[in-house]
């Protein structure tokens, strides 16, 4: 049975402990029940997936309106979490957790938190959303490397992307630009 855990570093971030059924076939495995997030309505669900080849990082994203949740369906990687609400509790608080391989387990990422991943090995990551894509309204970013967060990514020879090594640092996002809670 799948249990659902809450991450005390961020606010809303929920591990879901994911348990695989096998046999001498191989194995089953759910990954996404809406029930083990009620607090969303899921109504306008999309699921998407990304590959990405070792040492790519894609991140930090971050949405107004939309929640994601993540599974990596093989390889590793490394998620890392920023609470960018600026009336959270936990503003500024960072998440770092390993997933995929021998850590079997789902990421729900709440609406404001920013999340990016860097793959430590080739690695798919399935993540659903609870708002369509929308043409880039909600995709907004900050700085992967912002010193204010102090993340560890854990790789040293990083590729990203022209957007996301363009993102902003936190401190030059205006403040009525920043999600709240």
């Amino acid at each position: 049975m799948t249990t659902i855990e809450t991450v005390k570093e961020i606010e809303g971030v929920q591990i879901a402990r994911l348990k695989a059924y096998a046999d001498d076939r191989g194995q089953f495995m759910e990954t996404f029940r809406k029930e083990w997030f009620p607090q969303r309505s899921w109504e306008r669900m999309q699921c998407n997936r990304s590959d990405s080849r070792k040492n790519v990082l894609r991140g930090l994203h971050y949405h107004h309106h939309q929640i994601d949740y993540w599974y990596a369906m093989n390889g590793r990687l490394r998620a890392a979490l920023v609470d960018i609400r600026k009336n959270s509790p936990t503003f500024l608080n960072t998440f770092m957790i390993e997933m995929g391989d021998e850590n079997e387990i789902g990421l729900f990422i709440p609406s404001g938190v920013a999340h990016g991943f860097v793959a430590l090995t080739d690695a798919t990551l399935t993540y659903i959303v609870d708002n369509y894509f929308n043409g880039g309204i909600d995709e907004n970013g900050v700085a992967w490397n912002d010193p204010a967060f102090d993340l560890d990514w854990g790789s040293s020879n990083i590729r990203i992307s022209e957007r996301d090594n363009t993102n902003p640092q936190l401190e030059e996002i205006a403040d009525e630009d920043l999600p709240v809670l």
